[in-house]
């Protein structure tokens, strides 16, 4: 029991400050954590690109932080001589697809009458 009161005396002993400058200390360091952290946030919403929707398109993507909309006869749907499945030109899938066996259809229904069916990784086709 003297080993604890000990221990208890040598804590209270680094204890040089009174409790309400303690709170006082805390106070000033959480103020600076949560300003710090108030400024980034703010630094970080003004670097995200805005996205605008328009009503009526149907098919849209953004590019360079503008809204574009396919035009009908532009060659909305491409797809590969050797597969099976239909992208819009900006997925993934389509941008694998060599020129030589590159093939364009000016709609989706165009694509589907050829036999092909959507792509699963493309979000937007039906």
């Amino acid at each position: 029991m003297e080993s604890i009161r000990e221990i208890v005396q040598k804590i209270k002993s680094f204890l040089v400050f009174p409790p309400t400058d303690m709170i006082i200390v805390a106070i000033i360091i959480l103020v600076g954590v949560a300003s710090f952290g108030l400024g980034r946030l703010s630094v970080s919403s003004k670097l995200k690109t805005p996205v605008t929707i328009i009503e009526g398109s149907q098919i849209a993507s953004v590019v360079d932080s503008t809204l574009v909309s396919p035009q009908q006869g532009e060659g909305n749907v491409v797809a590969s001589k050797n597969g099976t499945k239909y992208h819009f030109p900006w997925c993934s899938g389509a941008q694998k697809i060599t020129e030589q066996n590159l093939i364009t259809f000016n709609s989706t229904e165009e694509a589907k009458s050829a036999g092909y069916t959507p792509a699963a990784n493309c979000k937007g086709l039906e």
